[in-house]
């Protein structure tokens, strides 16, 4: 049934072409990735402080983020900062937005991860001497680490689909590649049935990685 829909030949002969936006989706994805992750750390820490001149913008931050769609927040990057004076590329501008939309969600994965953590074992380190710093980078964040990786995991299979709204801005993704061949062929069932089997593999292959990931951290487990 499926090959009434799915012309193999015409697959073959675009799979080249489309899979040509693949390296910009895995370096979006990754970028993206990477700056959630050191974002988000300090917005969860900041989450967690009893300082409330921290605590209220982070707070307020994680919301907006969260309660505001990927694409129109992109839009209002690309589109919408320009009439401002503020001009970024569709590759900075996916960079940015997938990166500030993803802190969010590391924040509030971080902060449970954290929390997750008995508070003696601050007691005990800073009963040993060590400041908070010690406390946290030697301590807290290994244990809260383990905690943390299935659902950061599942903020990054997100955020590798998520990579396919960056084709409305122009960035030339796996997506956005795919549109193109569309528009060639005339046959888009073709093409976005391709592009599902391609990220598919890419997803099954992340969540490979992350299962591997939680055994090498629960050894640490007793």
């Amino acid at each position: 049934m499926l090959l009434a829909f799915f012309d193999v030949k015409l697959a073959i002969e675009n799979l080249p072409m489309i899979l040509s936006g693949l390296p910009m989706t895995i370096y979006v994805s990754l970028i993206s990735m990477g700056i959630g992750m050191v974002l988000g750390l300090f917005i969860s820490l900041a989450r967690q402080s009893a300082n409330k001149l921290l605590q209220i913008p982070a707070r307020i931050y994680i919301s907006f983020m969260r309660g505001t769609p990927m694409l129109v927040f992109l839009f209002l990057i690309y589109f919408g900062l320009p009439a401002a004076g503020i001009e970024f590329t569709a590759f900075q501008s996916a960079l940015i937005g997938f990166g500030l939309n993803s802190a969010a969600y590391i924040a509030e994965v971080n902060r449970a991860a954290l929390s997750s953590v008995e508070y003696g074992q601050w007691e005990a380190s800073y009963s040993l001497g060590l400041g908070y710093r010690d406390t946290l980078l030697g301590v807290i964040l290994p244990q809260a680490t383990r905690i943390a990786i299935p659902p950061l995991t599942n903020i990054f299979l997100d955020l590798v689909k998520a990579t396919s709204l960056a084709a409305v801005i122009t960035v030339p993704e796996l997506f956005q590649k795919t549109q193109i061949a569309a528009g060639r062929s005339y046959d888009t069932m073709t093409m976005y049935i391709l592009v599902a089997l391609i990220y598919w593999p890419l997803c099954s292959l992340i969540a490979f990685i992350q299962e591997r990931l939680e055994g090498y951290f629960n050894r640490f487990v007793n």
